[in-house]
């Protein structure tokens, strides 16, 4: 990952207020897929003045500068992830709502056959996989 949102957000020159820099590293020191309520609740706890119209604007701030990537995986719920981080792709559970980043270097392989197949130059892709947990037999 390159540098932090802080100093990526600084070098374009964004406004960094204290209430920004903490939702920031919220989002810098998450591992999941966080929605705005699930930034809200973890800013929050840092900075009980933060409100969630504040983690709205900074997010929708933060994914206009291309700082944050916006995922939708057909649940309603935006969820936002660093717009540096190495590449993945994910699997969602339908049942809990998990999002798995996974990376396969077959299926890399097979998008970039594909695309010079039909004649195009690779340039990103985003693959989302849905599915249900497989139920084990019991012995």
């Amino acid at each position: 990952m390159s540098k932090s949102i802080i100093k990526r957000c600084e070098a374009m020159g964004l406004r960094m207020t204290g209430q920004r820099r903490i939702i920031a590293q919220v989002i810098q020191d998450s591992d999941d897929h966080p929605d705005v309520e699930e930034l809200f609740s973890r800013a929050s706890a840092l900075d009980s003045g933060i409100s969630i119209a504040t983690v709205y604007r900074t997010v929708k701030l933060f994914e206009e500068a291309d700082i944050l990537d916006k995922l939708e995986f057909g649940d309603g719920r935006a969820r936002y992830e660093d717009a540096t981080r190495d590449h993945h792709d994910h699997l969602i559970d339908m049942n809990s709502g998990e999002v798995i980043e996974f990376v396969d270097p077959e299926i890399e392989a097979l998008q970039e056959k594909i695309a010079q197949k039909l004649g195009y130059e690779l340039r990103g892709h985003r693959l989302e996989l849905y599915g249900v947990p497989i139920k084990k037999r019991d012995s």
